[in-house]
């Protein structure tokens, strides 16, 4: 990880701060090459400008009008929503601005308080911190579909421990994380999958331990996913 990229636990349940002198990302590329999905949303900062990150299908590539300095609090999956006020899945794969979601006057507000703020990832961290106060408490099977799905369990198995049918699963998942459980349970066997590899794992038995079927399937998933190879993803 580079060196400019530094990340921290959030008073906000379950989320992270991170900091990053150059281009926009979470942990799982090179500096700077592609955000890989992960199920999360952040709330982003950079100077002159507030906005959220929404749930990712594909590798996201920050362009040169998204150079950094960022700072961004980065939600688990599912938890955002409630807090912003707008289901998940009409952010997907997109990056807006907070003023799309909330009146512009507050957000000047907010952006001139954090440009001003000689730490601003803690002037957003506060930010984020109001919003989960004033937002509706966060639904409890939610969170357990997301545990269970980041834990490997089937999506039919996960829907019946939280006591919610096939539709109903798939539209609360819909709203809470952007997009169907399978999709989820695809991206978090990704992660689960090059956490494993990061830590030396061989590739053959990482793809077993994280549920795949082979390492062919292995590799199939992440280059659809990342848009790169397993190899280029360990050795950037």
């Amino acid at each position: 990880m580079s060196s400019e990229y530094v990340e921290r636990a959030s008073r906000v349940p379950g989320a992270i701060v991170w900091t990053k002198r150059a281009a926009v990302r979470r942990p799982g590329g090179d500096p700077d090459g592609p955000v890989l999905p992960d199920g999360c949303m952040d709330l982003l900062w950079t100077p002159g400008r507030l906005l959220v990150a929404g749930p990712d299908t594909r590798a996201f590539r920050p362009g040169p009008g998204l150079s950094g300095p960022w700072t961004g609090v980065r939600f688990r999956p599912g938890s955002a929503p409630a807090l912003l006020g707008v289901p998940a899945h009409e952010l997907r794969d997109r990056r807006v601005d907070l003023s799309d979601l909330r009146p512009g006057a507050e957000v000047r507000r907010l952006t001139e308080r954090i440009d001003a703020d000689p730490d601003p990832a803690a002037a957003l961290e506060a930010l984020a911190l109001r919003l989960a106060a004033e937002a509706q408490p966060e639904d409890p099977r939610i969170r357990a579909v997301a545990a269970a799905l980041a834990a490997g369990r089937p999506v039919a198995e996960t829907a019946e421990a939280v006591g919610l049918g096939a539709r109903q699963l798939h539209r609360r998942s819909l709203t809470a994380f952007g997009y169907a459980p399978k999709t989820l349970a695809r991206i978090l066997r990704m992660q689960r999958a090059l956490a494993l590899a990061r830590s030396g794992v061989p590739l053959a038995e990482t793809a077993v331990r994280a549920g795949y079927a082979d390492q062919a399937h292995l590799a199939r998933d992440v280059r659809e996913l990342a848009g790169m190879t397993v190899t280029a993803l360990l050795t950037n």
